[in-house]
């Protein structure tokens, strides 16, 4: 079984990655880490650096619980959600672990929801965390 955890470091990201590590140890799993930006110019390096640096965290924090673990830093010019589906889809993910934050209407109107795009697109079952 494989699991793809979607990692931004803000929210939920902490609870994602705890209900990862259960998910894995009960399936036997292997865990892929995935954060994805839009944009990689160079006025987004400290983005760049920030997610890098979520992303060896969260290697870390699976390696400590003796969890296989692959992370992705995706900068492809799409949304976040369009890159956690498709990744999950050209890997062969089973789950896709995501955390979620309340948003009012007006934040989902002007940002979007990529939690809301996920669970709608994604060819597999989406686990959602707070």
């Amino acid at each position: 079984m494989k699991i793809l955890v979607g990692y931004d470091e803000l929210g939920a990201a902490s609870s994602a990655l705890a209900l990862a590590v259960k998910h894995a140890k009960a399936f036997g799993a292997e865990v892929e880490v995935l954060t994805s930006l839009e944009e990689g110019t160079e006025n987004e390096i400290q983005d760049i650096s920030a997610a890098e640096k979520g992303l060896e965290y969260a290697k870390q924090y699976f390696e400590k619980e003796k969890i296989s673990c692959k992370t992705h830093l995706m900068i492809r010019g799409v949304t976040p959600g369009e890159d956690l589906v498709s990744f999950a889809k050209e890997n062969k993910i089973d789950e896709i672990i995501i955390g979620v934050k309340r948003r009012s209407k007006v934040g989902k109107l002007l940002f979007g929801s990529t939690a809301q795009y996920v669970i709608l697109e994604a060819h597999c079952p989406v686990v959602t965390t707070k």
